[in-house]
């Protein structure tokens, strides 16, 4: 269990808006509480090592190892080095999916019609792949380094079959995920809907983002403990600052 948010300092928040982006590293020793403000947010994430930006989420190993296809608290975010770029230490929806991906201009067009900046002007319809692809040219990468993203606060199951059946309702206003870096990680994010959201509306919501400081040796005891495999990759992160 994670210490009530009132009880931790909160270094800085700031609201991201349906449609928006942002970027920044989330310092070692630092946790990131994402809260849906409305109820049926979607956030769609990608994190790096902030030093070494070749090394980068990797959500087939971070599935794999956790012999899970769903994420939650207890779970660790995987590079594709074997170390965790962020622990989830706490989550009130219980689900985050793995699969979906991001929307790109075109994909936007034909789900939700023509939305141009000329008529909405800051309102027109963002797409996923250049949102984020927007975030990671402030770092100097580009579309080589936008692979598979986690979709925060969206289920998405698997039938027998292999479809996808996106669950709406997932996420309720007030539902939070909370991410610990055990490393100086890079997030790169976007708040639009899940490509898989049968809503034929354009209608992201905003997330709101709180840092806090925190202790990681109870706030990470979950994450480390779940599975043998999670104990070797913090093992493996804090070898980096020996």
């Amino acid at each position: 269990m994670t210490q009530s948010l009132a009880l931790r300092p909160t270094l800085y928040e700031e609201t991201v808006p349906g449609g928006g982006h942002t970027s920044f590293v989330l310092k070692r020793g630092q946790q990131l509480r994402l809260t849906d403000l409305e109820g049926g947010a979607n956030v769609s994430l990608l994190l790096l090592n902030a030093h070494e930006k070749s090394e980068r989420l990797n959500l087939p190993d971070s599935l794999k190892c956790q012999h899970t296809a769903k994420l939650t608290a207890g779970h660790c975010l995987y590079s594709d080095m074997g170390r965790v770029l962020a622990a989830i230490t706490a989550d009130t929806c219980g689900w985050h999916d793995s699969f979906g991906g991001v929307l790109n201009a075109e994909e936007v067009r034909e789900k939700y019609g023509i939305g141009r900046y000329q008529e909405l002007r800051n309102g027109f319809f963002r797409n996923g792949v250049d949102n984020l692809l927007v975030e990671l040219g402030k770092w100097d990468l580009g579309l080589a380094d936008l692979l598979m993203c986690l979709n925060l606060f969206s289920k998405v199951r698997v039938d027998a079959d292999g479809g996808f059946h996106f669950e709406p309702g997932n996420s309720q206003a007030g539902d939070y995920v909370e991410l610990y870096a055990p490393m100086d990680t890079l997030v790169v994010l976007t708040a639009l809907q899940h490509p898989l959201d049968p809503n034929p509306a354009y209608a992201p919501r905003p997330v709101r983002l709180s840092w806090q400081q925190v202790q990681s040796d109870g706030i990470t005891l979950l994450c480390r403990t779940s599975r043998p495999e999670n104990g070797r990759g913090f093992h493996n992160t804090e070898r980096l600052y020996i």
